[in-house]
């Protein structure tokens, strides 16, 4: 492991988000939390977190340059809830609020962009599109995370995980694959949160979109994903 510096969490109390906190400390690694409840941070991690917090939205401007101040890394684990009719739509959530957090992360000189999007964004017939283009507004936020973090001395890591379950982390090996061509398949959110932390510092997961399964039911152990990483590339 070989990172330094401080990592934003946006979206920290999701159940996606929670495993990314929980595997930052494993690792000890200096974090931060941008959430809209400091008292939900604090029931899920403890007293301990409540100086680490930015409360606010990926819905406004102000709030979103104060929660990326003196980051060296953002981890988005932002997402709409599809199913409540009163909650934001995902043009403002996945699209929108993404974008936003991207653009002004960008602007404070943050070098490294972890996005947590979705399998099947590149196709705009799939059902979960139903619920207000959900994967096509994630496939915008994902254009312009790329847009942004591309240039030299930036970059972007891009997870699209199959469909989410719980579990423990690296209790199974993992199918990585690019160009969104997985047709099926589930995961674990730990897992993916374990992903999403080793692309802090593995240097195979720069400027890189890619799926993520499991590569069976079976149990199989891991160290890290480095392999899987690797694998991408033909390493």
């Amino acid at each position: 492991m070989d990172f330094t510096g401080t990592v934003l969490v946006a979206g920290a109390t999701g159940r996606t988000g929670k495993q990314v906190v929980h595997r930052l400390q494993h690792y000890g690694i200096d974090y931060r939390l941008f959430v809209r409840s400091g008292e939900k941070a604090v029931e899920l991690f403890g007293p301990e977190v409540a100086d680490r917090l930015t409360l606010g939205s990926v819905l406004s401007d102000d709030e979103v340059a104060m929660a990326v101040r003196n980051a060296d890394a953002v981890i988005s684990a932002v997402g709409g809830n599809v199913m409540d009719p009163d909650a934001p739509p995902p043009s403002a959530i996945d699209r929108d609020g993404i974008i936003r957090l991207a653009r002004h992360a960008k602007a404070r000189g943050v070098k490294q962009f972890i996005l947590i999007s979705s399998m099947a964004v590149t196709k705009p017939d799939h059902p979960l599109n139903k619920y207000g283009r959900v994967l096509s507004m994630k496939l915008e936020s994902e254009n312009e995370v790329r847009r942004l973090f591309s240039e030299d001395g930036f970059s972007y890591t891009i997870l699209r995980p199959g469909g989410l379950i719980e579990g423990e982390p690296l209790q199974h090996r993992l199918l990585f694959d690019t160009g969104d061509r997985l047709e099926t398949g589930r995961i674990s959110r730990s897992d993916v949160a374990e992903a999403a932390v080793e692309a802090l510092w593995e240097p195979f997961a720069r400027k890189l979109t890619f799926e993520l399964v499991q590569a069976s039911e079976d149990e199989e152990p891991q160290a890290s994903f480095s392999d899987q990483y690797r694998q991408i590339f033909g390493a």
